[in-house]
C-alpha cells in the first residue's frame, strides 16, 4: 500500500523513534537499577495465571469505580487487541497483503473483532476525556496543601491530554483507513459492520482521492504510534509496561504490611530506612513508574478523607516528576513528602491493596519513618512515653510486667509454667493484659475457652509486646529486641497454634517474627470461635436481647490478613441482626489507631479518623459496633462518648460470651 519513498520514510522515522524511545528506558532502567536489592525474574514464572488475572483481565481496576473501569477496560482491551491489528495494518501497508482476511472463519472473525473494538476503545477514550478534561471529579486531583511537584498539577492535565489525543487520532484514523479501502474495493463486509456503514459514504469518490485518503490515515495512525513512542517513557502511559512487570516481579511477602528485615547485630549497617530516594528497594522506585496517577489509593485514604496532608498518590507522583524533570535518587525523600504527612499514615494498607497496578506507598512512608527515627531522632514526641514502655517494662502502656496477669484475677487462665503442654497458646496481648476496656474482651474470651473445655495456656509475665508499634513507627531498634526475645520464648514453648485477640499481634506473630526465626500458626480469636460453634463446644442462646450489629473490619485483620468471613460468621451465630457499613471487608475505613498513632496525637486535619469511621457506623442504624482489635475497640469508643453514648461498642468476645448457654 506505501509507496517505496514512504516505507523508506517510515523505516527511518521508526529507527530513530526507537532510538530515543531507547534513550528514554535506559534512563528509567538505570534509576530503577539505582535502588536497593535486585530483581528477581524467577517470580514471573510463579505468577503466570495471577497476571493473566492482573493484566490481562485487569482485575484490580474493576475493585474501584466501576464505571470508569469499564471504560478504561474498554481502552485497555482493545490496546492489548490492537497489537495484534497494528501488526497486521504494518504487514499490508509494506506488502499489500491482508494478512488475516483470507483466511475462512478465523479471518472473519479476526475483521469482527478489529472493527468493534476500534468503535469501543474511540468511545471510551473520548468518555473518559470528558470526564477528566468536563467534568473534572475531585478524585482525580488533590487539595492545594498537598504537597505536589510544581510542575504535576498542569502536566498531568497536558500528559492526559497528549495521550488521549493520541489514542483518539491513532484509532479514528485507522477506522477511516479501513473504510476507505473497502470503497477502494467496491463492496462492503458484513464482517466489518461499522467500517462498511462508514464506507458508504464514500461510495462514488475518486479513487486517487481515496489511496490518498488510506495512506494519509496510515500515516495518521501508525505514525502517531511512532512519534508517540519517544514520550512514552515519560507520560503517565508508561504504566502498560511496568506495571505487569510489577505484578510478576514484585518481591514476596506475606501480607501487603510485611516490612524487609534489618538485622541489627550487623555492625556494617550505616543506614537504616530511607533518608534518599537511593535508599529505597529499587521495586520503590519502579513503583513512581508503574503510576497510572489515578489517585485511587488518595481516595481511599483515612488521613486524606479526614483533611490531613498526606497523599500517597502525590508521594508517587512527586517521584515521576522529579524524575521526568532531571532530578536523580539522590533527593532526599522529605523533599518528596512532608515530615507531617509521614507521621499521619496509619499503616491501613489501603493505598497498597486498592491500588491498579501494585504499588505500595505505605512502604515509603513506613522506611522513611526509619530514617527519621533511627537516624535523624525525628519523630513526635508523644511517641516517647510508648518508646519508653517498651523498652523498659516490655509493652507501651508502661505497665510493670509483674502486673501483666492482673486481668485474670479469678478466672482460670493457666500459664504456660502451669500447663506446659496446651493445644492452645492464648498471646494475650498487651492491649488486653493492660488496657482497662480491652481486659473486658480477655475475660470474656476466658469464659468462652473453659465453657468449651479447651486445653489452652498464657505466657503471662513471659509474654512481651510483639513490637508492632515500634516497627511502625520507625524504631527497628525496639522491634529487634521485642522480636527477637519473643522468638526465643515462644520457640522454647513450641506452640502448636497460636490464638490472638488483637489482629496487630496476629500479623506480627505470622508475618513478621518468620523473619526472626519464629514459625508459628497464628489464627485469630473469631476464627477459633467458629471452630468451638462448630465442633459444637459452646451452644449460644439466639432468642436474647436483639441486638442490630455492625462489624467494623480491623485494617490488621482485613486488609493485612485477607480475614474478614471469621468475625461475621461468629456474630451471625449469636442470632444478632448484621449490618454492613458502605466501607467494609478489605475496603474497610481504618480507625485511626494503627501505625503507631495509638500513641500520638492525630495531625490537624477537617475530622478525627475514629469519628469519621464512627459516623458512618452510625449512619446504618445500628445499636451496636462489634470490633475484632482492641485499638478498634478503644477509637470506636472513644467516639461513641464523644457522639452522647448511646451506641455501645463491643468486641466478638464480648458478644459470644454474653450468649453462652
Amino acid at each position: 500500500m506505501l509507496t517505496l519513498v514512504e516505507q523508506i520514510l517510515f523505516v527511518l522515522a521508526t529507527l530513530a523513534s526507537l532510538y530515543f524511545t531507547y534513550r528514554g528506558f535506559a534512563r528509567i532502567m538505570g534509576q530503577i537499577n539505582s535502588g536497593q536489592g535486585k530483581i528477581d525474574w524467577s517470580l514471573a514464572y510463579k505468577r503466570v495465571w495471577e497476571l493473566i488475572l492482573k493484566v490481562g483481565l485487569f482485575q484490580p481496576v474493576f475493585r474501584f469505580r466501576l464505571w470508569t473501569s469499564i471504560l478504561h477496560g474498554l481502552v485497555g482491551w482493545g490496546f492489548l487487541s490492537f497489537l495484534l491489528i497494528n501488526l497486521g495494518d504494518l504487514i499490508y501497508a509494506f506488502t499489500n497483503f491482508k494478512l488475516l482476511d483470507n483466511t475462512g472463519l478465523f479471518g472473519e472473525l479476526y475483521r469482527l473483532l478489529a472493527d468493534i473494538v476500534n468503535v469501543l476503545i474511540i468511545i471510551g477514550i473520548v468518555a473518559l476525556a470528558i470526564r477528566r478534561f468536563i467534568m473534572r471529579p475531585a478524585a482525580l486531583s488533590t487539595r492545594d496543601t498537598t504537597l505536589l511537584h510544581a510542575k504535576a498539577r498542569f502536566g498531568i492535565m497536558r500528559d492526559s491530554a497528549i495521550v488521549a489525543t493520541f489514542i483518539f487520532i491513532h484509532n479514528l484514523m485507522r477506522f477511516l483507513g479501513e473504510s476507505f479501502s473497502l470503497a477502494l474495493a467496491g463492496h462492503t463486509d458484513p464482517w466489518q459492520p461499522s467500517i462498511s456503514a462508514i464506507s458508504t459514504l464514500w461510495a462514488g469518490a475518486d479513487p486517487n482521492a481515496l489511496i490518498a485518503g488510506e495512506h494519509i490515515a496510515f500515516w495518521l495512525s501508525i505514525g502517531a504510534v511512532v512519534a508517540f513512542l519517544p514520550y512514552f517513557p515519560y507520560s503517565k502511559h508508561i504504566h502498560v509496561f511496568f506495571a505487569p512487570i510489577n505484578f510478576a516481579v514484585k518481591p514476596e511477602r506475606k501480607s501487603i504490611g510485611q516490612l524487609s528485615y534489618i538485622n541489627l547485630e550487623d555492625q556494617t549497617i550505616e543506614q537504616f530506612g530511607a533518608a534518599k530516594m537511593k535508599d529505597l528497594g529499587w521495586e520503590q522506585i519502579m513503583d513512581s513508574y508503574a503510576c497510572i496517577m489515578c489517585f485511587r489509593c488518595q481516595e481511599v485514604c483515612p488521613e486524606y478523607n479526614t483533611g490531613k496532608l498526606l497523599s500517597p498518590a502525590a508521594l508517587e507522583i512527586n517521584k515521576r516528576y522529579h524524575f521526568n524533570n532531571g532530578g536523580t535518587t539522590d533527593v532526599p525523600m522529605v523533599e518528596l513528602i512532608s515530615e507531617e504527612a509521614v507521621w499521619a499514615c496509619t499503616s491501613c494498607g489501603a493505598c497498597v491493596d486498592i491500588c491498579p497496578v501494585g504499588n505500595e506507598p505505605m512502604r515509603d512512608i513506613l522506611d522513611i519513618r526509619r530514617n527519621l527515627a533511627m537516624m535523624e531522632s525525628s519523630f513526635p514526641k508523644q511517641l516517647e512515653t510508648a518508646f519508653k514502655g517498651m523498652e523498659r517494662n516490655l509493652n507501651p502502656w508502661n505497665v510493670s510486667q509483674a502486673d501483666r496477669m492482673k486481668w485474670a484475677a479469678g478466672l482460670n487462665v493457666p500459664t504456660i509454667e502451669q500447663n506446659p503442654e496446651p493445644d492452645i497458646l492464648w498471646w494475650v496481648g498487651c492491649a488486653p493484659a493492660t488496657d482497662a476496656r480491652a481486659q473486658k474482651t480477655a475475660q470474656a474470651f476466658t469464659r468462652i475457652l473453659n465453657a468449651a473445655g479447651v486445653n489452652f495456656a498464657v505466657l503471662g509475665r513471659s509474654e512481651a509486646c510483639t513490637g508492632d508499634s515500634a516497627r511502625r513507627a520507625g524504631r527497628e531498634d525496639i522491634f529487634f529486641g521485642l522480636a527477637t526475645q519473643n522468638v526465643e520464648v515462644l520457640n522454647e514453648v513450641a506452640p502448636k497454634r497460636i490464638v490472638t485477640t488483637c489482629p496487630h499481634c496476629l500479623h506480627t506473630l505470622k508475618n513478621e517474627y518468620p523473619a526472626f526465626g519464629g514459625n508459628y500458626e497464628v489464627i485469630h480469636h473469631t476464627q477459633f470461635i467458629n471452630e468451638l460453634v462448630g465442633a459444637g463446644k459452646i451452644s449460644l442462646d439466639v432468642s436474647g436481647e436483639q441486638l442490630s450489629v455492625t462489624f467494623h473490619d480491623p485494617c490488621y485483620l482485613s486488609r493485612h490478613n485477607k480475614e474478614v468471613d471469621a468475625p461475621r460468621t461468629a456474630l451471625k451465630s449469636t442470632g444478632v441482626l448484621t449490618i454492613e457499613m458502605p466501607r467494609n471487608e478489605d475496603k474497610s475505613f481504618c480507625c485511626g489507631a494503627g501505625g503507631a498513632q495509638m500513641w500520638k496525637e492525630e495531625e490537624p486535619g477537617s475530622a478525627r479518623v475514629n469519628e469519621a469511621r464512627f459516623a458512618e457506623a452510625k449512619s446504618t442504624g445500628a445499636n451496636t459496633v462489634a470490633v475484632g482489635c482492641p485499638f478498634c475497640l478503644t477509637m470506636m469508643n472513644d467516639a461513641s462518648k464523644a457522639d452522647g453514648g448511646n451506641i455501645q461498642v463491643l468486641d466478638v468476645a464480648e458478644i459470644v460470651a454474653e450468649r453462652m448457654k
